[in-house]
């Protein structure tokens, strides 16, 4: 191998340590970011889990949130555990399990009805919220995936930095040549 194209080879491996090194800090910074815009958007709305013991939060009913009993929503698992767990089964009472759009088309075709009108209301409020809790969760899912590739990313940098030493360090040795010595027969 010749000197310059072990030189080309060495300036690659350079690139390629720092372009795997920025990536990988890129990611690192937006992970943190997203967990970080999440987390106060969340604090912001003073969102809490009703207190254990409460009858809001009965054991029987939601034996999945009692861990989460008189926290704050602050990330994405308990906003998910919040919109699911317990937005989700209050509204699924409201209306009998129907879903928003089905009680308002009926609210729309019979006008008069002051408790489809009410029920339609009530579902409106409440899936827009569980929507926007899902889509801090689903945010928070996005930041959880940039950290395990920004960690994915760390590990390849390593491996390229080491790869480039062992290039550099070793493998430009000069080759020692030996020669066997033939003894007479």
């Amino acid at each position: 191998m010749t000197k310059a194209l072990r030189w080309r080879i060495v300036a690659l491996q350079v690139v390629l340590v720092l372009v795997l090194g920025f990536c990988a800090g890129f990611l690192y910074w937006g992970s943190g970011f997203v967990n970080g815009m999440v987390h106060d958007q969340l604090v912001a709305q003073k969102i809490y889990f009703p207190a254990k013991g409460s009858a809001a939060l009965d054991p029987k009913e939601f034996p999945d949130l009692q861990q989460y009993a008189g926290q704050q929503v602050d990330n994405g698992d308990k906003a998910k555990a919040y919109a699911d767990g317990f937005i989700g089964r209050h509204l699924e009472a409201v209306a009998g399990g129907k879903t928003y759009s089905q009680v308002s088309a009926a609210s729309q075709a019979n006008p008069q009805d002051q408790k489809l009108a009410a029920q339609a209301n009530t579902l409106f409020k409440g899936e827009t919220l569980r929507g926007l809790l899902l889509y801090a969760w689903g945010w928070s899912q996005v930041g959880l995936y940039a950290f395990y590739a920004a960690i994915g990313l760390t590990i390849a940098t390593l491996v390229s930095f080491f790869a480039l030493v062992f290039e550099l360090l070793v493998a430009w040795r000069p080759a020692t040549v030996r020669r066997v010595a033939t003894l007479p027969a």
